[in-house]
């Protein structure tokens, strides 16, 4: 029996571990294509950008809504249904006739990636005993790297090969292979009976907030910081997300449970992540205009060299999750966000003369540095919350990660284009075409960057450290 049960808890981890690839594989390989449809339904970039925007909106507001929803209901069961519109989501996506009806369907393919994610990490938390919860996060993590390597050139493959609907199709066999072993594998939730309800109004408000937040952080540089609408999304995000908290302390049975940023490991850990991925996404949003606008390498050149700090992520995270579970988290994610830190500076001293093998380092130090961080922080923030509330805790992480996201790209394009048009006079990213204005802009950009990482150190040791059981 006891072998059974060692045998299981991996083949979960091979359920959740395909589950994550194929997710974020997904999420890489749609930015990729986006010029093909764009072709293809003779339409703007502009409108053909919500079939991303659109998703990252929807997975981002109801986490948290999914989360709860497993800690009350179960995880399994909502992680399989996740599973099921998400494969219903991407069938349809790839049927779609024109950008409307990709969009919306983008949207139902978002509903159940958030049933997914919401509830992934919480099973796997769950299915490890603590000793071994950092190294499970850590290959986890490294199944999401993987689908974010292969994802870019898998998709301009199949989109070459086929057509771009191939690229949505791809989700059916690796979705209901997930399908099936999570149902043979992934063991069956013990729910205590309870008198509590749904917090309808908390995860509404949450969401309408939330959502809010991250279109004006989303649009901003495209739409103006000062203009009126975006201004009205971030007014109206901030009243409706204090609104919540408000909420949250006077509802009987709360969606979230705020006590829990009383603790300094959680809440603490949430500041990490986001800082974290800040970093990440400043990176990932600004290093394919150096590569390409500034010194001139074709998008296939410029993809391969960007793929040193996921493949470096994917290698790292496995090792440092399992270092974690030996000595503790404060450590070795203190240490990466250093790393990191290191990276962008190292990043933001590139010029028009630098080398393929300096750019190839730099990315690949700040690929050490988020893998030694991710999974450590991972097991921090998902061990400070009590087992019952595991599904929160893994919805609030995936949503520091989006938010993280947004606020990256939006920090760093402001920060890119303020200085940039201000030495060039031009108006859009798109238009910075001379060479001093683009590098000013970008080595200011990764020294802010840097500077988000080094706070990243400060948060991570001001939690405490969590001592493995």
């Amino acid at each position: 029996m006891a072998d059974r049960l060692q045998i299981n808890k991996w083949l979960v981890l091979v359920a959740i571990g395909i589950g994550t690839f194929m997710t974020a594989l997904d999420t890489s390989v749609v930015n990729t294509i986006l010029p093909v449809v764009s072709q293809s339904f003779k339409s703007d970039i502009a409108s053909v950008e919500w079939v991303v925007t659109i998703y990252l909106l929807v997975l981002s507001g109801l986490l948290l809504s999914f989360g709860r929803l497993g800690d009350m209901r179960g995880h399994k069961p909502i992680y399989l249904a996740g599973f099921v519109i998400f494969v219903l989501g991407s069938v349809l996506t790839g049927l779609s006739l024109s950008v409307s009806s990709m969009v919306l369907f983008r949207a139902l393919q978002a509903f159940g990636a958030a049933m997914i994610a919401a509830n992934s990490t919480a099973i796997l938390t769950k299915s490890f005993p603590t000793a071994q919860r950092g190294q499970a996060l850590g290959l986890s993590a490294t199944m999401t790297y993987l689908g974010l390597t292969i994802g870019p050139s898998f998709g301009g493959w199949l989109a070459n090969q086929f057509s771009w609907r191939a690229v949505f199709y791809i989700n059916v066999p690796v979705g209901l292979t997930a399908v099936i072993l999570s149902i043979l594998y992934i063991p069956k939730d013990t729910i205590l009976e309870s008198e509590e309800r749904f917090d309808l109004l908390g995860a509404v408000t949450f969401m309408t907030g939330l959502t809010a937040l991250l279109l004006g952080l989303n649009q901003g540089h495209a739409w103006g910081w000062t203009s009126l609408p975006i201004l009205i999304l971030l007014i109206g995000a901030v009243i409706l997300l204090v609104s919540f908290l408000i909420i949250e302390f006077r509802v009987p049975d709360p969606m979230f449970d705020v006590s829990l940023l009383r603790r300094p490991q959680f809440s603490f850990s949430i500041i990490s992540a986001i800082l974290n991925y800040i970093c990440i996404y400043t990176s990932i949003f600004l290093m394919p205009f150096y590569l390409i606008q500034g010194r001139g390498f074709n998008s296939a050149q410029a993809g391969l060299l960007l793929t040193a700090q996921p493949i470096i992520m994917a290698i790292i995270a496995p090792l440092s999750g399992t270092l974690s579970d030996k000595i503790g988290a404060q450590i070795p994610a203190a240490i990466g966000m250093a790393i990191l830190a290191t990276g962008l500076f190292f990043i933001s001293r590139l010029g028009p003369q630098s080398i393929q093998s300096s750019i190839l380092v730099a990315l690949a130090v700040v690929g050490l540095g988020t893998g030694t961080f991710i999974s450590p922080n991972n097991s921090a923030l998902m061990g400070s919350a009590p087992r019952h509330q595991q599904g929160i805790a893994a919805g609030i992480l995936a949503t520091a990660r989006n938010f993280g996201m947004v606020l990256g790209v939006g920090l760093a394009g402001a920060i890119f284009l303020t200085i940039a048009t201000q030495r060039q006079g031009s108006g859009t990213i798109d238009n910075i075409t001379a060479l001093p204005s683009l590098y000013a802009a970008f080595k200011i950009s990764f020294l802010v960057a840097s500077g988000v990482g080094i706070l990243g150190v400060f948060t991570s040791i001001i939690r405490g450290p969590n001592l493995p059981s």
